[in-house]
């Protein structure tokens, strides 16, 4: 399926240097402020208190968190679970508090705003189970990366291989300088938009990549570079459509999916968006310059013994 089709390559392999300048120093830029800044982790990661409370009524999850917020309390984090009217908090540890005295003020203060307001479970988090959880992220990570290398390599050649994890990597280290940069709340929701962004970069790799091996086979008489330009050049009808379908549904989580998928989708969104370019020029463009040829690709069939042209067949010993 198509919306259109392009009749004459684009020649993209010749602004390839160009444009992966503009990369390395987006990419330099993201790790500055990943160093310089760091991410604000969430409560999952750091420790804090953990609430879960009941009403009688669906929940008004913006007013709770007015409320929470009016006692001082920044990074929290308030969704429903279950039903409309259970509602977790998370709340980020506080020097010299402890758990307890942290939920009977914000009980106090629901309990002043809802009278029917029951506090079913509160539970502390600690620190040693968000270091935890980041070395078990960091392991899926490296899995993730691992996985996609064995996979292309089978698949096509390892030159591809190490483009697309460069490329990929160079998707998550750009999301995570957006998150340093503005200090945006990093939760295990939005690493499970990293994991989800790799294997979206990945497919649309395979799908350049699967066109170029198609046409070198075809036109054995095109260059690497004018074999690339062609393979992005036929994919773009293909790539606006899906990249854009994704695209409408995650910025409705965006927009309508309240402040539980707020940074969540925004990851995603950009992800998408830089995978898309990655996958286009990052990835192709260093497995042109990794030397990546028709040879590569495409196995010369051999000759068996008897066919026409070995001087060898019809032989009497």
């Amino acid at each position: 399926m198509e919306f259109f089709r392009i009749r004459r390559d684009i020649p993209f392999m010749r602004h390839a240097l160009i444009l992966n300048a503009i990369s390395f120093l987006t990419f330099a830029a993201a790790v500055f402020f990943l160093f310089s800044r760091g991410l604000h982790l969430s409560v999952e990661f750091t420790g804090g208190t953990v609430m879960e409370v009941a009403y009688s009524q669906p929940a008004d999850l913006e007013r709770v968190r007015g409320t929470v917020a009016g006692l001082g309390y920044q990074d929290v984090q308030i969704q429903n679970f279950g039903t409309a009217r259970d509602v977790m908090i998370r709340l980020p540890a506080q020097k010299g508090v402890s758990s307890a005295q942290q939920s009977e003020r914000v009980m106090a203060a629901l309990k002043a705003q809802a009278p029917d307001t029951a506090l079913r479970r509160v539970e502390f988090v600690g620190p040693q189970v968000g270091e935890e959880l980041a070395a078990d992220g960091l392991k899926a990570l490296a899995m993730v990366v691992v996985g996609i290398m064995v996979y292309l390599a089978f698949r096509f050649e390892w030159k591809f291989a190490v483009a697309t994890v460069i490329a990929n990597l160079h998707d998550v280290v750009i999301i995570l300088g957006f998150f340093a940069f503005f200090q945006w709340e990093f939760s295990l929701a939005v690493l499970a938009a990293v994991l989800a962004v790799l294997g979206y970069s990945v497919n649309e790799s395979v799908v350049i990549f699967d066109r170029v091996r198609e046409t070198f086979r075809r036109h054995r008489k095109l260059g690497t570079e004018q074999v690339i330009d062609h393979a992005i050049t036929s994919t773009i009808s293909r790539t606006i459509i899906t990249h854009g379908s994704t695209e409408i549904m995650v910025l409705s989580m965006f927009f309508f999916g309240g402040q539980t998928l707020h940074y969540f989708s925004l990851a995603l969104t950009i992800g998408i968006l830089f995978g898309i370019y990655s996958s286009c020029f990052v990835a192709a463009s260093i497995a042109m310059w990794l030397g990546v040829k028709r040879e590569d690709l495409v196995k010369s069939p051999t000759k068996k013994d008897g066919e026409a042209g070995d001087p060898n067949s019809g032989a009497v010993v």
